[in-house]
């Protein structure tokens, strides 16, 4: 037996992008989340739109090996793993004095919401540039920043919600933005609004943008299947 690897805090999340292949078995895949599902693996299934992908399994836990072997079953049934991301949900340095159940949204986040049926996913890193260095401000000035980020985010409560994933040292990039919206348009309309925020326009970069619809496993692969 393989030891156990755990969150200490919150729970590991995995974005898996998936292409069909001719060999893809939808009865496999779905019995492979079903299976994740089985051993307390919380998992949200997006049709995406474009080239990048056919479809995303985001799915969270706290036993990491239980994401493992998610994409190990998945990879079985024929999916593709085109692209991925890997991450952990966190508290923020800026969030501690929030109330406990707060927090507890934010380590542990029940998904998908209900009525938000719009995805989007991208990854985030804080610039490092020489006269633009996020790390090079003292703790007060990035908390107002980030005060400030918060709540141009606010103006989309009922329309969104947000979860900021961690990755620094488990992926290419520092945070990873997944967000769920009403329609299609408050995707677009929250991302557009927060770029003006300092911590965004000054000490942001932003990596490739994945949209999508959720559904159930099952419509997912019935809707995508070529």
């Amino acid at each position: 037996m393989l030891d156990p690897v755990i969150t200490s805090e919150g729970v590991a999340v995995v974005h898996l992008f998936c292409a069909r292949t001719p060999s893809t078995d939808d009865g496999a895949a779905l019995a492979a989340i079903e299976a994740a599902e089985a051993a307390d693996v919380s998992v949200v299934t997006v049709a995406i739109l474009g080239h990048k992908a056919e479809l995303c399994v985001m799915a969270m836990c706290v036993d990491v090996w239980a994401l493992r072997d998610l994409q190990t079953g998945l990879a079985g049934a024929g999916l593709e793993v085109v692209d991925s991301f890997v991450s952990i949900t966190e508290l923020s340095e800026y969030a501690q004095g929030l109330p406990d159940e707060m927090k507890n949204m934010r380590l542990h986040p029940d998904l998908p919401p209900d009525g938000k049926n719009a995805w989007c996913f991208y990854p985030m890193t804080k610039r490092r540039g020489h006269d633009d260095n996020w790390y090079r401000l003292d703790f007060d000035r990035r908390k107002e920043l980030m005060y400030e980020h918060g709540t141009s985010g606010r103006q989309f409560a009922g329309r969104i919600v947000q979860l900021i994933t961690a990755s620094t040292g488990l992926d290419d990039w520092e945070w990873g933005v997944t967000l769920f919206g009403v329609n299609l348009d408050d995707l677009k309309d929250t991302v557009y609004t927060m770029r003006y925020d300092t911590a965004s326009a000054v000490y942001a970069e932003f990596g490739p943008f994945y949209t999508g619809l959720i559904g159930s496993a099952k419509d997912i692969l019935a809707r995508t299947a070529h």
